[in-house]
């Protein structure tokens, strides 16, 4: 994990509120890991206190390049928005423990399952599965047509459906509503899930297809590194600590291992 100064090569806007941030520095190096995050510092640090935590999408170790997609929710996130490119960041990272690229072999079936800004982080699994010989099946869910991205570039590793809430594009509903059609025409065949997105979804996700696979939590954080314990999650190992923190020990887990709510 490295602190420093990086340097931003672009920033521009590909979907709704959603935003595309290509990061240049040193920490690079270290990221290897689908799933990990980074902490953003906003501005000098004394009106927003608190980093920004934002899931790695794209790892490039020879360009010293990682891909950050971030959604306005608030000031900080809006600050990010304005930031132009050729300016400094300063960036924390990389953090959190990520998917296991090795729990599949070659010819095996991955799905991965993505709702809204829980989609980002698949893209750079996607592709090391890929570059494995490891096959994938996308399901990203999202609120409406104007707020979807990345489909094609799904499309690019393996088969990909869109769902929206409103119908606007893609299945009408949820992404569950897609696994259940693919179920019931019996050609969704895989071997584990990969997941991320809302809590809700990732309850349905396992009442849907159960709890052979992984899940990555989006816990509100505020150190970043598992030292505040603002980010705490239930383990289902009773015998051990009762909690979990997201930032440190996950936030990607077996949906296994943690309850879920």
């Amino acid at each position: 994990m490295k602190m420093e100064d990086c340097t931003v090569e672009e920033n521009v806007q590909i979907a709704k509120d959603t935003y595309k941030m290509k990061i240049k520095g040193n920490f690079v190096k270290e990221c290897r890991t689908p799933g990990q995050f980074v902490n953003i510092r906003i501005g000098d640090g004394r009106e927003h206190v608190l980093r920004r935590p934002i899931s790695i999408s794209e790892i490039d170790r020879g360009e010293n390049l990682v891909t950050i997609i971030y959604r306005i929710v608030g000031e900080g996130t809006k600050f990010m928005a304005n930031i132009k490119k050729g300016n400094e960041i300063d960036i924390m990272g990389p953090l959190g423990r990520g998917y296991d690229v090795l729990s599949l072999t070659k010819e095996q079936t991955a799905l991965l399952v993505g709702g809204g800004i829980g989609v980002p982080p698949l893209y750079e699994l996607a592709k090391q599965f890929n570059q494995r010989g490891i096959k994938t099946i996308t399901i990203l869910g999202f609120n409406s047509k104007d707020e979807v991205f990345y489909e094609d570039e799904f499309k690019k590793f393996g088969e990909t459906y869109v769902s929206t809430v409103d119908g606007s594009v893609g299945t009408k509903g949820f992404v569950t509503d897609v696994i259940k059609t693919l179920q019931k025409e019996n050609n969704l065949v895989f071997d584990k899930y990969y997941s991320c997105g809302p809590v809700l979804m990732l309850k349905a996700l396992v009442n849907t297809v159960g709890e052979d696979g992984y899940v990555s939590l989006e816990n509100r954080m505020a150190c970043g590194i598992g030292a505040c314990y603002a980010c705490v999650c239930k383990k289902k190992d009773k015998k051990k600590d009762a909690y979990t923190r997201v930032c440190y020990d996950g936030p990607v887990y077996l949906a296994s291992d943690i309850v879920i709510e």
